[in-house]
Formats: structure tokens, C-alpha cells, sequence
């Protein structure tokens, strides 16, 4: 199914299951890599999965309504995409200090306000 040919509802739910889906992978490189911050500093298939994932769910923050991110202001639409920007534009040169802050504290945080979004549907 086309997203075209679907709610604007729909389509908002559809972006926050995968939004969900790479928080979750995330938190799953986590338990694989037993992860660090040293970790995450020295094993580039660590970091490129993370890498990716952030970079995934930025794109898809793209996608939802403007209406939609108005409505659920609680979430840092911007900053999740700036993060995207900075993983896609600058990916050698960016602050692992802050992804790693990003992975422990707004991952998990992200991934239950979309989960609870969804519920409330």
C-alpha cells in the first residue's frame, strides 16, 4: 500500500512502528556489543549500526505531518532530525560523546513516547 493512499493517521503510525523498530535495534547493538562508551569509540560495526539506525529514524521523523509534530510538540523533532544531518553530512568528524548520551538517555525516551502515541490512537 502506497503511503499516499492512506490516512495522514495511518501514515503517522505507520513511521512511528519504524521509528519503534530502530530504537529497538539500537537498544538490541547495545546487549550485542555490551555496549560503552569505549566501545562505541573503537568498533567501527558498533558505531555504523548506531550510525545507521540514528540516521534512519531522523529521515523518518521527515516524513510525519507537520500537523502531527505540532500536536506531539513534546518530542525534539528537530533536534532527532539535526542528529540525522550531522550522522548523514559530518559522520567522521561527529561527538560519539553525544551519540553515546543520545543511545543511553533519548533512545529509550523516543522510543516510549511513540509507543505511547500509538496506544493513544
Amino acid at each position: 500500500m502506497k503511503l499516499s493512499s492512506i490516512s495522514k493517521e495511518q501514515r503517522n503510525i505507520s513511521i512511528l512502528k519504524k521509528i519503534i523498530q530502530y530504537c529497538s535495534e539500537i537498544e538490541q547493538t547495545k546487549e550485542r556489543f555490551n555496549l560503552s562508551l569505549e566501545v562505541l569509540q573503537n568498533d567501527f560495526v558498533c558505531k555504523n549500526s548506531i550510525a545507521m539506525c540514528l540516521l534512519q529514524i531522523g529521515e523518518l521523523t521527515t516524513r510525519l505531518t507537520d500537523d502531527f509534530k505540532i500536536q506531539y510538540n513534546s518530542i525534539e523533532w528537530k533536534s532527532i532530525k539535526q542528529m540525522r544531518n550531522i550522522t548523514a553530512h559530518d559522520y567522521g568528524n561527529f561527538d560519539l560523546k553525544i551519540v553515546w548520551e543520545t543511545i543511553i538517555e533519548d533512545i529509550p525516551k523516543l522510543r516510549a513516547q511513540c509507543q505511547e502515541i500509538i496506544q493513544n490512537l
